[in-house]
């Protein structure tokens, strides 16, 4: 009785297994693009840092290095 309740009866909806097999191949393309996006902004990140500390040093005011 339970199982007619649940929509089981005469086994599984063919229509319903291709919808959730879709649906899990799509979240598994978003959890990649996830992976993706915060790689480049993690990227993007560590050039930004990099540029802010090529901006703090003074050129001008720089010690000349020892030869």
């Amino acid at each position: 009785m339970a199982m007619a309740l649940l929509g089981y009866v005469g086994g599984s909806d063919p229509r319903l297994l291709a919808e959730m097999r879709r649906l899990q191949q799509r979240v598994q393309d978003l959890e990649s693009e996830l992976v993706r996006i915060q790689a480049e902004k993690d990227a993007l990140k560590a050039a930004a840092s990099h540029d802010r500390i090529m901006e703090s040093v003074d050129a001008h005011q720089a010690e000349p290095a020892l030869t």
